[in-house]
């Protein structure tokens, strides 16, 4: 598998928007557990966390690319 080099701006700037989409589903999160039948939203609570996780990983790999480029 043939991987894209990417420059250092560019890594940033997803790091930026991957932050960004993080903040965003973490709120998501609070405000569906916060809801009064939380039962009723498992799935989408389910989901958001598992998105939170990829993205995560993905800011890990991201620094860690970041990193080498210094």
């Amino acid at each position: 598998m043939e991987y894209t080099e990417y420059t250092k701006e560019e890594l940033q700037e997803a790091k930026r928007q991957i932050d960004s989409t993080l903040h965003k589903l973490r709120a998501t999160v609070k405000t569906l557990e916060a809801k009064e039948n939380v039962t009723r939203y498992k799935s989408q609570i389910t989901l958001a966390k598992r998105r939170i996780l990829a993205f995560e990983i993905a800011n890990e790999l991201i620094a860690e690319k970041l990193n080498q480029k210094e």
